[in-house]
């Protein structure tokens, strides 16, 4: 009876012992809009699997040009296993500062959709929203953004020979009031991507004006968040990719 009880303690702390299975699950932050709506900006921050270092990444993105603003990402890693999230995310703060306060970003954010992590029964490949109501009114207008994932091998050849299990890129395809049209197509996967496993829509945001909007469109400044999943060192990573989206 002893026996089998320090055995069966033996075999727990041996367990416990094994590393968890679990890949680096980044969190997002919005940081906001320029006062023109002409930049966005947002950070990830979380936990590195394999060393434990907390970290942060902040992003600025050129709308019109729907590529990153030279001189971004900004970095912050806290080499240390001690390190918070929260002294990262300072951190890649103040080495943004300067850049945010040339290009006046600060201007608040305004959720139109969002599949929430902890969401049940949610198609990840699709988000539905209207354009918001007076009051508690119902949104009106009809729109729905669409993700679908490309087999073509645009990745990197690195990736290519790792399998079926690997997906190259991924397109975006915006309905207004029925009519589709698609918004954003990869034409090659970067290496800043890794080798992705699969994509999801996460949010669409876009400038917030604190007023009830008449006008016939409002995807001018929108942008899609989509969450990347890639291979990292204890399983899937997860990082977050800003496709601009307005007309």
């Amino acid at each position: 009876m002893i026996f089998n009880i320090c055995k069966l303690t033996a075999v727990l702390l041996m367990l416990l012992a094994l590393p968890a299975s679990a890949g680096d699950r980044a969190g997002i932050g919005f940081i906001g809009y320029s006062n023109t709506g002409s930049y966005f900006a947002y950070e990830e921050f979380g936990i590195q699997d394999g060393s434990g270092f907390a970290y942060a990444n902040l992003y600025v993105l050129d709308l019109k040009t729907k590529s990153w603003v030279e001189g971004t990402p900004f970095r912050q890693v806290i080499e240390n296993e001690t390190g918070s999230i929260a002294s990262a995310v300072a951190g890649v703060r103040a080495k943004a500062k300067p850049m945010l306060d040339k290009l006046d970003i600060g201007e608040p954010v305004d959720i139109a959709a969002l599949n929430a992590d902890g969401a049940l029964n949610t198609d990840m490949r699709k988000l539905r929203f209207g354009r918001p109501g007076d009051g508690m009114a119902e949104p009106d207008q009809d729109y729905e953004l669409v993700l679908s994932t490309i087999e073509d091998g645009i990745d990197p050849p690195k990736c290519a020979a790792l399998g079926e299990e690997y997906v190259s890129g991924f397109a975006l395809t915006l309905t207004v009031n029925g009519k589709a049209r698609e918004v954003y197509r990869d034409t090659a996967v970067p290496e800043s991507r890794g080798c992705p496993r699969g994509y999801r829509l996460y949010a669409v945001v876009r400038q917030y004006d604190g007023l009830v909007s008449f006008a016939p469109d409002m995807t001018p400044g929108m942008v899609a968040i989509v969450s990347v999943y890639s291979m990292g060192f204890e399983g899937p990573d997860r990082r977050f990719i800003a496709v601009p989206i307005g007309s």
